[in-house]
């Protein structure tokens, strides 16, 4: 008799096809509360369409979603492959951000000069900001789920409290926002900056050095069965924390790409939870840091989808429920793809004794 049996592993094919489901499944059901509301299904259908993948302004919109996307998502992607987790990228976004900012307002000279400055600037103060939890995880055990998940309301206040206090604009009087940073990065097609590529190249690069490094061997196998890895005399500790450096170092970077080319001045809430979907961009990954590039193509697509459905006078909540809907179904599509069909193996009834002769004498 056939039964479904759960494997620890599932393949890419299967895994594609029960997401695809999962999002023919999402989109039914989205289609039948919609009419159930009284609203014209198609209508939007094709009103998302237009305004995200068919023209030139929903492509250049969703460029821009997916390069912080790909950075964060990058960042909590390379603590999974040792057995962590980073859930402060949105802190770190913070001060890199802050980092740019701070360069980018106070430091004079040309764009050739002061945007590696900054990037350098925000990545160290990525770097920075999670060097306590990291620590602490690596010599003390400290779960770093907690310590990097706390610290982003701390990241959070100080960058309020920078834009509407000593970084203020003086002169246009924006609420929570500083001045207008005096360079950018340079666009490339429409409002797209460099940003984009590079982050692309950044994801590409971080695949490479975990397949074909010694370094990312060891992160490999440090993740997967430390006990081995120490017997074997890899440095697990010093991997941990070049790791967890490393993740940090790439959402500040988010943040430095947000503040130069897109919002050109430090604003607060300007993370947009850059930070916490970045965690959701690495679970859609499962673990590749490559596959975080077509999961925050999805997720770009879904928040872009999302701003495209408010200007349709849909609730913020319709919005968000939608959002939860089809990462739900993903969820859900992800764990079905490790179960298959299995037949067991038949099993033949015992035979009977067979009565051996004596021999007389």
């Amino acid at each position: 008799m056939t039964r479904f049996q759960r494997f620890p592993t599932a393949p890419a094919r299967l895994v594609l096809a029960w997401r695809a489901a999962a999002l023919v499944a999402a989109a039914l059901i989205i289609g039948l509360l919609l009419a159930l509301s009284g609203r014209n299904v198609f209508e939007l259908a094709v009103l998302v369409l237009k305004s995200t993948i068919g023209s030139r302004f929903g492509l250049e919109d969703l460029a821009l979603f997916m390069t912080p996307l790909i950075l964060t998502g990058s960042a909590v992607t390379v603590t999974s492959r040792i057995g962590l987790w980073n859930i402060g990228g949105e802190g770190q976004f913070y001060l890199g951000a802050i980092g740019a900012a701070g360069v980018g307002l106070y430091m004079p000279g040309s764009p050739i000069v002061v945007l590696p400055v900054m990037a350098v600037t925000a990545m160290l103060c990525g770097v920075a900001w999670i060097a306590v939890p990291t620590l602490a995880r690596a010599y003390a055990g400290v779960n770093e789920i907690i310590t990097t998940l706390l610290l982003n309301f701390v990241a959070g206040l100080l960058t309020y409290w920078l834009a509407t206090g000593p970084w203020r604009d003086r002169v246009t009087g924006a609420l929570a926002s500083t001045g207008r940073i005096h360079v950018a990065i340079p666009e490339f097609w429409g409002v797209v900056h460099w940003g984009f590529p590079i982050a692309l190249l950044v994801a590409g690069g971080l695949a490479a050095i975990m397949t074909w490094t010694s370094w990312g061997y060891e992160v490999r196998i440090s993740g997967a069965n430390p006990g081995a890895a120490r017997y074997a005399g890899m440095p697990t500790r010093a991997r941990i924390i070049a790791v967890m450096l490393l993740s940090g170092a790439l959402a500040a970077l988010a943040g430095m790409f947000e503040v130069a080319g897109t919002v050109h001045r430090l604003q607060g809430g300007m993370a947009d939870n850059f930070g916490y979907l970045g965690i959701v961009v690495a679970v859609l990954a499962r673990r590749s840091c490559l596959a975080v590039i077509p999961a925050a193509l999805l997720m770009a697509l879904i928040l872009d989808a999302a701003i495209v459905l408010q200007t349709r006078q849909l609730a913020a909540t319709v919005v968000l429920a939608i959002t939860g809907l089809v990462l739900l179904l993903i969820a859900i599509g992800d764990e079905l793809a490790h179960y298959r069909p299995v037949t067991p193996a038949v099993r033949l009834p015992p035979s009977a004794p067979v009565a051996t002769p004596k021999v007389t004498t």
